[in-house]
């Protein structure tokens, strides 16, 4: 099969690539060149590293080795979806909508037109023998939520070739290949632009909008710098001294219409903190859509364990949701990962806050 492998530097990527050859395949390395943080006002951007260590794992493995610039469609796709929802109020996922907007999409519509068969990736998932995407072996790593709006096509063509490894298992072998990666440390900033914090990115593209710190009652507290600087549940950096000893102030909602951020002590009865039910928007399914009522699994933020919840779909892309067990901070504008056991069956975008 001739597979495009999309290299982004980092270890994982560069196993991937490495056991797909062995395995027989017909291979191209790709680096995706999604950002180079032109404007110079963002810190350190470690593109050219990245590409530099990618070419070098792709030379010891025999692939051939090319950069597809995709500068126009990050920008388009997933910086002015990122930045639109911040303006909005919303916290948005980017993470996730690259995959599909970028990894699985651009890059894709690039690759199937130069004859490739399937895109890998070095992300901690796996496919069944039917062509269903699973959790990823490893509980520490799996990255099949950010997968969750993928579409039917996009999760044909994906390929996971690490997602049986455990990390230690999969650092193992790239010393055993000798991959100049193997001992990289893991990328911790935005996908693809690099070691760069969410508010220092925002504060670079969107201008402060000073407004009031309230909290349930509606007394002011404080003043914040910008909405779009702050997310549900936020407990540090929330701008208001704590009353009392060992007492936090945590985020529970935003209002865009006053540009108030409303904060509360937080407790096991924390108003707004804590809910039930919700609705989603903008389902995306990676197989076959879920059309009537059924219980599922529901997985409302990276690294924290899917629970029971009620789906109820409400027709044009909308469900209702409703947990079994109270969940915390479901934030407008993130991903909630709806799963049948292990199997992803997709995704969708917390329309509002819940009450």
């Amino acid at each position: 099969m001739k597979i495009l492998a999309a290299m982004s530097g980092g270890v994982d990527s560069s196993v991937a690539a490495a056991l797909l050859v062995g395995e027989g395949h017909d291979v191209t390395g790709a680096y995706m060149k999604n950002w180079i943080n032109e404007e110079g006002v963002l810190g350190e951007c470690p593109w050219e590293k990245d590409i530099s260590d990618a070419r070098a794992v792709a030379g010891r493995i025999g692939i051939e080795f090319i950069v597809v610039n995709l500068m126009r469609e990050y920008r388009e796709r997933v910086v002015g979806y990122l930045l639109d929802g911040y303006r909005g109020g919303i916290t948005p996922n980017p993470d996730a909508m690259c995959n599909r907007e970028i990894k699985f999409g651009a890059l894709w519509d690039w690759a199937r037109g130069r004859g490739f068969e399937a895109i890998a990736t070095g992300h901690y998932a796996r496919k069944s023998s039917a062509g269903a995407i699973l959790r990823g072996t490893d509980p520490n790593k799996d990255q099949s939520y950010f997968l969750a709006m993928m579409r039917p096509e996009q999760a044909r063509i994906a390929r996971f070739p690490v997602g049986h490894l455990l990390k230690p298992e999969l650092r193992d072998i790239a010393r055993k290949l000798g991959l100049e990666t193997a001992d990289k440390k893991d990328s911790q900033g935005i996908c693809f632009i690099g070691q760069v914090k969410m508010a220092d990115f925002l504060r670079a593209f969107l201008p402060d909008s000073p407004g009031p710190i309230v909290d349930v009652e509606g007394r002011v507290l404080g003043r914040h710098r910008g909405l779009h600087l702050h997310t549900l549940g936020q407990r540090r950096g929330v701008g208001v001294a704590s009353p009392l000893f060992r007492q936090a102030y945590v985020v529970v909602a935003k209002r865009p219409k006053k540009n108030e951020l409303v904060v509360a002590i937080e407790g096991e009865d924390t108003p707004l903190l804590r809910t039930r039910h919700c609705t989603l928007a903008s389902l995306s399914w990676t197989g076959e859509p879920v059309s009537g009522a059924r219980t599922l699994l529901a997985q409302p933020r990276y690294r924290c364990p899917a629970g029971e919840a009620e789906f109820v779909p409400l027709g044009e892309g909308r469900a209702s949701l409703v947990f079994r067990d109270p969940q915390r901070a479901l934030t407008p504008g993130q991903i909630c990962a709806l799963y049948d056991g292990d199997e992803l069956l997709g995704g969708g975008i917390f329309e509002a806050q819940c009450p």
